[in-house]
């Protein structure tokens, strides 16, 4: 078992397959296009299975790819069957996509292993989510939640980052969709991880404004004790279907029950979103490094995991590494 010095076990890796997007949310690429990594720097498949594989003997159970936009990526579908290669062990493999291009290879990745899948939608209207997002795509995003509930990748997930000023008023609307739909709709305090350094404060609605305006029109209830969720769960009061998650990392900060690490898209280990420092794993990997010595970079990596993330300390600087490149 990996465990950190806080007695934490970590269970859960997120590892983001590429710093690219084909969107360009102003909470993640504001300005456009950054400045790519080198093709050469970012692991190959080969390797990505080679450090899961060492990962899973050390006790994590479940894997997320990421991005940016994973499926930017080719043959994403070809990872997980090598993923899946590590079960029962690994119990869960799953994907967070903004959907775009999620039907054309729906079905691939179900074949392959794929147990589930996350989508990111902010907005149910066509013009704001094309404000948001930079592309006119909510049309394609909404047909890949029903394709992945159609094929059986359910429980769905559906994030919506709330920022005010921008989508606030929509919080009834998108938990509608998800008690119309049956998905999980999660909403998600908006968090400093943008490249532009524009996050401030007083954009951040609270995971408590969120409760409230959603239970003044449909009355929800905790539906489980959060563990190691980084979502509260909520059902709906009157039995409909589809579910609430509300994701408070800024004023409900969840660190004393974190479970997670990721591995960015060019093979380093970050304990913590907010983390400013990395834990070099392709370097090792790539000069030949056996399994036996990955793993013990990887305890000693976890052995440095913070006891918190400091957004609400007064002296706290943002990564410098945006959202798309660590794999949120």
């Amino acid at each position: 078992m990996l465990t950190d010095a806080y007695n934490r076990t970590i269970r859960d890796l997120r590892i983001s397959l590429t710093d690219r997007c084909n969107f360009r949310c102003f909470y993640c690429l504001p300005h456009g296009e950054p400045a790519w990594a080198r093709k050469e720097k970012l692991l190959n498949y080969e390797e990505i299975a080679f450090l899961a594989e060492v990962f899973v003997e050390l006790g994590i159970r479940k894997i997320r790819l990421t991005g940016g936009e994973p499926l930017v990526r080719r043959d994403v579908s070809v990872l997980v069957r090598m993923l899946a290669e590590l079960k029962p062990e690994l119990s869960d493999i799953a994907l967070t996509t903004n959907g775009y291009d999620f039907v054309r290879h729906a079905d691939d990745l179900k074949e392959a292993g794929l147990d589930r899948v996350t989508f990111s939608v902010d907005t149910l209207r066509r013009e704001r989510f094309e404000k948001i997002t930079g592309v006119d795509a909510l049309e394609p995003v909404l047909a890949s939640i029903e394709t992945a509930k159609r094929i059986g990748l359910e429980p769905v997930k559906v994030n919506a980052v709330i920022v005010r000023g921008r989508n606030e008023d929509e919080v009834v609307e998108l938990a509608a969709f998800a008690r119309e739909h049956s998905v999980s709709m999660r909403f998600i305090e908006y968090m400093p991880l943008d490249a532009g350094h524009g996050w401030r404060r007083e954009d951040v609605v609270s995971g408590r404004e969120i409760r409230k305006a959603i239970s003044e029109v449909f009355p929800i209830e905790a539906a489980s004790a959060r563990a190691s969720s980084t979502s509260q769960s909520y059902r709906f009061v009157d039995g409909s279907p589809g579910e609430i998650g509300i994701i408070a990392s800024v004023t409900e900060m969840f660190c004393g029950a974190c479970s997670r690490i990721r591995l960015t898209a060019d093979g380093q280990i970050r304990t913590c979103l907010f983390s400013k420092v990395e834990h070099d794993l392709a370097g090792p990997l790539r000069n030949g490094a056996a399994a036996d010595e990955i793993a013990e970079l990887i305890r000693n990596a976890v052995a440095q995991k913070e006891a918190q993330h400091y957004i609400n300390e007064p002296d706290f600087v943002q990564p410098e590494r945006t959202m798309s490149f660590i794999g949120g």
